[in-house]
């Protein structure tokens, strides 16, 4: 008798290996061990949800009625109705949350979902590069292909879309964009999306923004939502999170709004794929929507103090990095000196010799390489260790640097 085979499908193998996975099984291994690892690889909160929406989920999980399968799979309509409401105050813009609003748990489920609505084989989907990862592996799983343009200035990145649309045939079917960017912090103005919607009208490509860093603005920026832009909704869509607005992340709500045809093809997918998000977070996420603002504006100041400790920290000891303007990330390029190891071996050196974890950069596409993002969501003086810990790391001698 033969031996007996498993062959997956051809969407798994084609994705890359998980970068992370080595990195995360070192952090994990030195904790059991005992050793404090200084957490800066994930974009992982860890301070508290607001106490209101804690306070609602309890009081709605003793309803009976709340255990059973959601009453909708795209999200119960008072919360789809909050979220119409919550960008009409926040951005201007006006949401049916009938036809214009999904619910989903959390985006990256949102994101994978869509793509099997929108893309199959043949199908393409322009995405910049460097890229947070489901944006590029979602449209893979899909059967669909990727073409990346490299991330620079808006102008020159609304230039490079145009190069390709023009090009490429068939044409790009979705364009994926991220802003404030997801890693690199980089950040737009109203009239790049301007310009996107242009593009899109003009070689008929679907748009699709995630707006999960919405509300963490840093030295009084404010960053516009895609559908502030005449003709939007015509386009495309947007996707957005509880996740860092509320402290959220492990709650898993998200929600896509804007076109109606491409909600109207995620829900349809998530139809048979899901019987919708735990009705408490639901009903509390409403509250949050409704009365939580205070604390999620508390909470970007937090992370603007952060992120001054912890780049006014790094150019002291001589490491040149920029302050962005929003996210909760910090885009640093590699320190010339060390700039040959790339960022995987560096990102490694940091976990062995400084204890400090980070993401390697080229965990995020090619364009990545040569940068470390760190988050900054450990508490200052955490922030401020972390650097003396990788201060005495780089300050050893290189020829033991690169053994």
């Amino acid at each position: 008798m033969g031996e007996f085979t498993i062959n997956v499908a051809t969407r798994v193998k084609r994705l890359p290996p998980y970068l992370f996975g080595r990195l995360n099984a070192l952090k994990y291994e030195k904790r059991r061990k005992g050793i404090d690892i200084i957490d800066l690889g994930m974009g992982n909160p860890n301070d508290p949800t607001p106490k209101p929406i804690i306070d609602k989920l309890c009081e709605a999980v003793q309803d009976p009625r709340n255990h059973r399968y959601s009453v909708s799979a795209i999200g119960i309509f008072n919360l789809r109705r909050e979220v119409a409401k919550y960008y009409q105050q926040q951005w201007g813009v006006e949401l049916d949350p009938e036809t214009e609003v999904v619910c989903t748990i959390g985006s990256k489920e949102g994101f994978s979902h869509l793509c099997l609505g929108l893309l199959e084989g043949g199908d393409t989907a322009l995405v910049p590069n460097p890229a947070f990862p489901i944006h590029i592996h979602s449209v893979a799983i899909a059967g669909a292909n990727v073409i990346s343009v490299p991330l620079t200035e808006p102008k020159e990145l609304l230039a490079g879309f145009e190069d390709v649309a023009r090009n490429i045939f068939p044409r790009p079917k979705v364009l994926i964009i991220n802003f404030p960017h997801n890693p690199t912090a980089a950040t737009v103005d109203l009239d790049f999306f301007e310009g996107v919607v242009a593009f899109a009208r003009k070689y008929n490509i679907i748009v699709v923004h995630d707006f999960a860093y919405s509300s963490i603005l840093f030295d009084g920026y404010k960053a516009p939502s895609f559908l502030q832009v005449k003709g939007a909704k015509e386009v495309g869509v947007e996707f957005n999170t509880m996740s860092k607005t509320f402290n959220m992340a492990g709650w898993r709500l998200g929600f896509c709004v804007g076109n109606r045809q491409v909600v109207e093809a995620l829900a349809k997918v998530k139809g048979y794929y899901d019987y919708g998000i735990f009705q408490p977070v639901q009903i509390a996420s409403i509250i949050a929507l409704r009365h939580c603002q205070e604390y999620a504006e508390k909470q970007a100041k937090i992370y603007q103090s952060r992120r001054d400790v912890l780049c006014d920290s790094l150019n002291r000891i001589g490491w040149d990095v920029k302050k962005p303007r929003a996210s909760m990330f910090v885009w640093a390029p590699i320190p010339e000196r060390f700039r040959s190891m790339g960022s995987f071996e560096f990102a490694l050196k940091l976990i062995e010799e400084a204890e400090v974890a980070v993401a390697p950069g080229s965990a995020f596409g090619e364009n990545g390489e040569g940068y470390l993002r760190l988050a900054i969501v450990e508490n200052e003086l955490r922030l401020k260790q972390a650097v003396r810990q990788i201060d005495r790391a780089l300050r050893q001698p290189l020829a033991k640097q690169l053994v």
